[in-house]
């Protein structure tokens, strides 16, 4: 029996993953590294093979399949209803936000997204910004984590916690939760939920000003973010980003303003966007600037919404969330695109229907962390090789919906 565990094989690395580099035709000074894919809680399942020279990264090819939700496909063999399920399996750290696209996009193909009561629509606006709190959390605290500080990571995902358990009241399900249905919601808010998360937005508040004390203002965190990873807005729009990636190089673009949907006309927020404070506009300090101000401006839409549903469209006996969800959902035949704001940008479904059915012929997801991914390579050529984690890190991609 041989002692030795393992023999390198020179052709281990083509056999293994597929590469764009061959290793052989490499100049003698440059290297082929893997980094990832890592596991799914982090920044998911992504290979990057990245060529350097030294510690100076000459080229970045992001590899990615290896979490294949296989969601279109799910999307086009059930009805249009118990799809909602695979659609919280997108971006699964913004369930609800995903729900609320695909039940608005199924209700205008149905005609009746302007029959929605308004208690239902504050409600869904109300749990989509409390994720939308809680996935900025994860992506400012891993972010932090990602360049060495472990304090805002601890602090956001205690605070994220009280967020799970409320939508966890809520729907029933602590992740993926099917509460936002088409035509209605599988329920109305529990007895004291406004109440509850009135209690957690004030507490919340004086929080996020230490927070921006300890990260945003933090001199080391500005020095390993600012003026690296700089996205120049013309190739931001050129590749398609939205959301925080896009708004941090400068433009002042977000979906609830721009197409105005649900209540979001009624509610009074600001858009964020980069300015360059800490170095240039567009660079890693910028984005992560953004997402942490939008949690501000999160705070205000819940406190409006809360405001909404306490007064003018308060509980009713006679309130019921699922009057309007149709018992057979069958759209005409057409071809449509919805899209809204997620976290982390534009989330949109294409739909192709033939009239007849209640399963769409098509079903293709417009995945806003996809498009943001693909300016990796842009962004890192030049930097050291550990700016790629803080360029990574502030690009807040979840390969549930680029796996898509």
């Amino acid at each position: 029996m041989s002692s030795i565990q393992y023999k390198y094989k020179p052709e281990n690395l083509t056999l293994s993953e597929p590469v764009k580099y061959d290793a052989s035709k490499l100049k003698t000074e440059e290297m082929l590294i893997n980094i990832g894919p890592q596991h799914p809680s982090t920044h998911g399942v992504l290979r990057l093979e990245v060529v350097t020279d030294g510690e100076i990264i000459k080229d970045v090819v992001p590899h990615m399949g290896y979490l294949h939700r296989c969601f279109e496909k799910h999307a086009q063999s059930v009805p249009f209803n118990q799809a909602i399920p695979f659609v919280d399996r997108l971006d699964y750290v913004a369930a609800m936000n995903s729900e609320h696209v695909w039940a608005m996009g199924v209700e205008k193909m149905l005609g009746i997204e302007n029959d929605i009561p308004k208690r239902v629509e504050y409600i869904r606006v109300l749990v989509a910004e409390l994720n939308r709190l809680a996935s900025h959390f994860i992506a400012i605290g891993t972010y932090g984590l990602d360049i060495g500080a472990a304090t805002p990571f601890l602090w956001l995902f205690r605070d994220r916690e009280t967020i799970m358990r409320m939508l966890e009241w809520a729907s029933g399900a602590r992740m993926l939760y099917n509460y936002i249905w088409i035509g209605g919601l599988f329920y109305d808010l529990p007895v004291g939920f406004e109440e509850k998360c009135l209690e957690f937005v004030n507490y919340l508040k004086p929080k996020l000003v230490e927070l921006r004390q300890i990260i945003i203002d933090n001199h080391i965190f500005i020095n390993r973010t600012a003026n690296v990873g700089v996205l120049p807005l013309q190739m931001a729009v050129n590749y398609g980003c939205s959301g925080p990636v896009l708004r941090g190089s400068g433009l002042k673009y977000d979906l609830r303003r721009v197409d105005a949907y649900s209540v979001y006309p009624e509610i009074d927020f600001d858009i964020p966007v980069g300015k360059g404070e800490m170095g240039t506009i567009g660079d890693c300090w910028d984005r992560n600037n953004v997402r942490v101000q939008e949690c501000t401006e999160s705070v205000k839409i819940i406190e409006q919404c809360l405001e909404k549903l306490t007064k003018e469209h308060k509980r009713d006996r006679s309130f019921d969330p699922q009057a309007l969800v149709p018992k057979k959902i069958r759209p005409k035949a057409m071809e449509f695109y919805c899209r809204a704001e997620n976290p982390k940008g534009e989330l949109g479904f294409f739909f192709k229907t033939n009239g007849k059915s209640d399963i769409p012929e098509r079903a293709k997801v417009r995945a806003c962390s996809f498009n943001n991914l693909s300016i990796l390579p842009e962004i890192s050529r030049g930097t050291m090789i550990a700016d790629l984690v803080a360029i990574v890190g502030s690009i807040d991609v979840v390969m549930g919906e680029v796996d898509r």
